[in-house]
């Protein structure tokens, strides 16, 4: 007999409107399987069981009376959404995955906070993060590791690590996650799960914790892209403060509504070299894009091999706007000690930075973004490479306290090529499509021009239908 966590996100909403399921019903069932596995897959740095009953039985309530008097609820009422430990919940606490800020509660909501509790979604916790999601592993000094639970001997990789594994081990039905380098887009690669790195501007960050660089944002990751849609729906919307703001939706859209469309006949650029130079990339990992490209010609689609100068100068700025980025985090005086070799190293290094050489750095994004504009997506309107140059690593494989230049060199090496979409600000889905021989997940990037999230959710959802893969599941589960 299927469990409530066999139920998509979108089904288990189905079954709250019609009232075949409580949602104190469900955020129990939670709850009580991560009492069960979260120290085995290390999903959250802090649960919040005392406020997620509560947001319960509210929306419990609010339930009852919309089928009482016929009105409609939103599109994930009710459904547990476990937000990332970089984010504030008002009266929760947040480490940003350091031990630093062990003991710091928020004051205020975060604005996808705001939007998450106006869609009368459930809180279940924080997950467990990296400190200051600097690397794309999830090790840090407060919590177990994030492990895949496709292999627990391996890293859910990060920075959102924690919301990875939570929904792939099924204590979460979806999650909130942000992605300033990857941070989506790994952990879905990693997990088996469909993630959406949005425009930016698509959803607001703020109002703590700007990301200046424009590099961050926040959006979905979740076992369908139709879960995801949805959740991206809630997310999405220009909030007070916020520097940018992607096209908007027609009138009357959702991004919902695209989960539900044919994309059309495209035309894929397939780039499986990593634009960063001397990368070795795994022949799994050539292997999950060539099976894709293969789905996408069988589907009707025009793809062709695609080949773009590798940039080293995309490397060199990506490095300096992230080391800036890390030194920019507030650390009380007398408290660096504290802090992680990686995350010491990057703050020296960033404190070193000159402006003129940060301003270059982020010109130079610009211009990649234009040159991707004018050379490629006005003869493409999809990308398609791996997600990752590498399967996914074990535990600790990345890590390296001793030498933590090495290991920054190790982790941009792991993933090449998702900092690209962050530099330009252009989305970028992670499609779970290929597992390896011994059952790993291992996933291929599908990328479009500023402001075309929606055709890339019509395609992802396509190719859903032509390979379903939210029903295979871990040992696990």
């Amino acid at each position: 007999m299927a469990e409530l966590h066999d139920l998509t996100a979108l089904e288990q909403a189905g079954a709250i409107r019609s009232g075949t399921v409580s949602p104190v019903e469900l955020t129990e069932h939670y709850l009580t399987r991560i009492d069960r596995l979260n120290d085995t897959v290390g999903a959250y740095l802090t649960c919040t069981p005392e406020l997620a009953r509560e947001q319960a039985k509210e929306a419990e309530g609010e339930a009852l009376s919309a089928r009482r008097e016929g009105r409609e609820l939103g599109p994930l009422h009710g459904v547990p959404v476990p937000v990332k430990d970089l984010n504030q919940v008002a009266g929760v606490r947040c480490t940003l995955g350091s031990a630093v800020y062990a003991g710091h509660v928020s004051e205020r909501d975060d604005h996808v906070v705001t939007r998450l509790r106006a869609a009368g979604t459930v809180l279940l916790g924080k997950t467990n993060i990296p400190e200051f999601c600097l690397p794309n592993h999830t090790e840090n000094r407060l919590a177990p590791p994030a492990r895949t639970p496709w292999d627990l001997e391996r890293s859910a990789g990060g920075s959102s690590g924690g919301a990875g594994t939570a929904v792939a081990a099924g204590l979460a039905p979806v999650a909130q996650a942000t992605d300033g380098g990857g941070s989506i887009r790994i952990p879905a690669s990693v997990c088996g799960l469909f993630g959406i790195k949005p425009s930016r501007g698509r959803v607001s960050g703020g109002p703590l914790l700007h990301d200046v660089s424009g590099l961050a944002t926040h959006g979905p990751l979740a076992r369908t892209v139709g879960d995801a849609a949805a959740l991206l729906d809630i997310l999405s919307g220009l909030m007070p403060g916020a520097p940018y703001d992607a096209p908007a939706l027609p009138p009357g859209e959702t991004f919902s509504a695209y989960a539900r469309r044919d994309p059309g006949t495209l035309r894929v650029a397939v780039l499986v070299e990593p634009p960063i130079p001397g990368v070795p990339v795994h022949a799994d990992c050539r292997a999950a894009c060539e099976d894709a490209a293969e789905l996408l010609r069988g589907l009707g689609h025009r793809v062709e091999e695609l080949e773009l100068p590798a940039d080293e100068a995309l490397l060199d700025s990506f490095v300096a706007v992230w080391e800036v980025m890390a030194a920019t985090f507030p650390v009380p005086p007398g408290q660096e000690e504290e802090l992680m070799p990686l995350t010491r190293h990057l703050r020296e290094r960033g404190a070193r930075v000159p402006g003129l050489r940060y301003v270059t750095a982020m010109a130079h994004f610009r211009a990649v973004g234009q040159f991707l504009a004018d050379q490629v997506f006005s003869s493409y309107d999809v990308i398609l490479s791996p997600t990752l140059a590498q399967p996914p690593a074990p535990v600790g494989g990345l890590r390296n306290d001793e030498d933590p230049e090495a290991e920054f060199a190790a982790v941009m090496a792991f993933s090449p090529y998702t900092s690209l979409q962050n530099a330009t600000g252009q989305p970028s889905v992670g499609v779970p499509l290929h597992h390896t021989e011994e059952g790993l997940p291992i996933g291929v990037m599908l990328s479009g021009r500023y402001g075309d999230d929606a055709l890339l959710v019509s395609l992802s959802a396509q190719l859903e239908a032509a390979r379903p893969w939210h029903t295979r599941h871990p040992a696990i589960w």
